[in-house]
């Protein structure tokens, strides 16, 4: 809403200097600042109260025997209300209004993490660790995503490009969701968006096992998506990359920015040893925020690369389940694949150390994200 203002103010004084707060580059630097700012100062109030009221993390019991794990006991929990409180003020400061991409994409963070919240409030305010049955975490999200979908599908700006997606690494093509035909093409494209925000939002959940480990991976994502929302948001840059230009997805870059400054924030007490776990409140909004941009700016065929890191957690929690259910079937007696599931675990039960686990995937998530963004001329 600060966008209006200063633009109100320009066009009726023309005071100088302030024609640079149309630039989405400026403000998208003013949302991370924003929200980095919001995280961190609130951020130790934040986990005063959760201290205070007793909101504190329940270890699972299959990595309590790990040992730097039973000094987590009693961290505070539900420290996802520090990113959202830092992200969605940021936004709505210095994005346009009048975008209908923020207005979305704020209902998918705020949904989802809604989500979250009901599921840390059942596991630690009434002490169920099973928290939010499965099935009920998945009715939300489905939810979520089939008015995502909708509204991608069926909103009237998008009728241009509303089944398209970019194809990594062939030039001058794109996927059609609507090859059955342009009436069942919303049969195919909503089932593809639920199926996109389910699958990042969970698998953001099952990375968030490390100190720092999901906050920062999730911060790389969102700088490389934000560089994927600004240059298809431009008819030059969209052009010259030979990518589907997007009228208005420049302003989903406020948005990445806001959410690259609040896991920055936050990753101030996160960061080992943590002072506060994000707890589902902040990892599913997370996850929610990145597969929703990546539907809108239609780059969800990249999210496999881009979302390497959780892709390998989610892949081995899959692999590790499947495994024990079939050797237990023929062989009476299950076996694991990896030593503890997700792969993070399975590192430190190798002997690794927590920090150099978390460091090493930050670097591998760096790699994926310039990959992805390379990507784009690798046609």
């Amino acid at each position: 809403m600060l966008y209006l203002l200063l633009d109100w103010i320009q066009e009726t004084m023309s005071p100088p200097g302030f024609g640079v707060f149309s630039f989405i580059t400026v403000r998208s630097a003013l949302a991370a600042l924003t929200a980095l700012v919001i995280s961190i100062f609130f951020g130790r109030k934040m986990i005063r109260l959760l201290n205070r009221l007793q909101l504190q993390e329940n270890i699972r019991e299959d990595v309590a025997g790990l040992e730097n794990h039973i000094e987590k006991q009693g961290t505070p929990s539900m420290g996802g209300l520090i990113i959202l409180l830092a992200i969605i003020p940021s936004t709505l400061m210095w994005a346009h209004p009048g975008n209908v991409y923020i207005w979305l994409i704020l209902f998918v963070t705020i949904a989802l993490g809604g989500v979250g919240f009901v599921d840390d409030y059942i596991k630690i305010i009434r002490k169920n660790k099973e928290g939010l049955l499965g099935k009920f975490k998945i009715i939300g999200q489905i939810l979520v995503g089939a008015v995502l979908g909708s509204v991608l599908y069926f909103h009237p700006e998008f009728q241009d490009y509303n089944t398209l997606s970019t194809i990594p690494f062939v030039k001058d093509a794109n996927i059609d969701y609507a090859f059955l035909g342009e009436a069942l093409g919303w049969a195919i494209y909503i089932p593809v968006s639920i199926f996109v925000l389910t699958a990042v939002s969970n698998s953001v959940n099952l990375t968030d096992g490390l100190d720092g480990l999901a906050a920062g991976t999730t911060a790389i994502a969102g700088l490389a998506l934000g560089i994927l929302a600004y240059v298809s948001g431009r008819v030059d840059y969209s052009g010259f990359l030979d990518i589907l230009y997007l009228p208005g997805t420049g302003e989903l870059t406020i948005y990445c920015a806001a959410l690259v400054g609040a896991c920055f924030g936050f990753l101030w007490y996160n960061t080992y040893p943590a002072e506060v776990f994000m707890g589902d409140t902040g990892s599913l909004a997370l996850g929610g925020g990145i597969g929703a941009v990546a539907l809108m700016i239609h780059k969800e065929l990249l999210l496999p690369i881009l979302c390497g890191i959780f892709f390998v957690e989610a892949l081995s929690v899959i692999i590790q389940t499947s495994y024990f259910k079939y050797t237990k079937n023929k062989y009476g007696e299950g076996k694991r694949f990896f030593r503890i599931a997700p792969l993070h675990h399975h590192f430190e039960k190798k002997g690794w150390a927590e920090p150099k686990i978390v460091v090493r995937f930050w670097i591998i998530a760096i790699l994926l994200a310039i990959f992805t963004i390379i990507t784009l001329k690798l046609r």
